[in-house]
């Protein structure tokens, strides 16, 4: 059996199956580009954030 029948017969076929996975990869998707834009955020601006100069005044 190719690998596209078996997702067709246990994921697509059923409508609640369907929207489970599209809930919790959409939950996965949104959680991995958030993690990623904070990461580029923190790199860019490395040395000008409170975290960063908290010691300083504290």
């Amino acid at each position: 059996m190719s690998v596209v029948k078996v997702f067709y017969q246990t994921v697509l076929r059923r409508p609640s199956r369907f929207f489970v996975v599209v809930a919790v990869g959409s939950l996965f998707f949104e959680r991995t580009i958030d993690i990623g834009i904070e990461n580029v955020f923190d790199r860019m601006n490395r040395g000008k954030q409170w975290k960063d100069i908290a010691d300083k005044y504290v």
